[in-house]
């Protein structure tokens, strides 16, 4: 895809909060919700954003999560194939959990090393997501973690080079980096130890 096609379509954030999984409260940001105009972004993420387990999300390699907007469909028929009821059946962005919605960047075509340079900030490719139970519970089904593994849609971590803004509605631009691993081929890699 071009680079002008390249675009933020939401940015979202979430103070960490209790929600309920297995009868169980459990401390999650995973509920992000939009935020307005040009956001703050540090070397440990978002302005206003949390994350409640600092040992599996966050710190300086996962201040950001980006999602493409392109796998939401996929979502969506999921959700309606496990006859999830009583959650937004929209799927509105930030649903995933991802700080940053963008268009026309699949992990098939992004690199560990490639920057994303925006108008106002800079954030490298560190690594895919792999997701946690608290997925499931987003989602409002079991499979859902399995199904994300399984279909390479994590989305992938960012790390602050440049700090700055971002907002809604901005282009970005691909930088190339080392080149040595695509964020799919990762993904497998992780996804081949855990089946082993």
């Amino acid at each position: 895809m071009s680079a002008s096609a390249r675009s933020v379509l939401g940015v979202q954030v979430a103070q960490a909060r209790k929600i309920t999984i297995s009868g169980r409260s459990i401390l999650s940001a995973i509920h992000k919700t939009a935020v307005e105009g040009p956001v703050g972004v540090g070397a440990l993420g978002l302005h206003g954003d949390e994350q409640a387990d600092l040992s599996v999300h966050g710190g300086l390699d996962k201040a950001v999560y980006a999602y493409p907007v392109e796998h939401y469909d996929f979502w969506r028929n999921a959700r309606q194939d496990a006859g999830v009821a009583g959650i937004d059946t929209q799927l509105p962005h930030g649903s995933i959990g991802e700080n940053l919605t963008l268009q026309g960047l699949l992990e098939s075509e992004v690199w560990v090393g490639d920057v994303l340079r925006f108008a106002h900030c800079a954030l490298r490719v560190t690594q895919p997501r792999e997701p946690c139970y608290k997925f499931n519970a987003a989602m409002g089904f079991n499979m859902a973690v399995k199904m994300m593994a399984q279909s390479g849609f994590c989305g992938f971590y960012l790390a602050v080079d440049v700090p700055g803004t971002v907002g809604a509605g901005e282009p970005f631009e691909l930088l190339p980096g080392p080149r040595s691993m695509r964020i799919s081929e990762r993904i497998a890699s992780k996804m081949f130890k855990h089946l082993r």
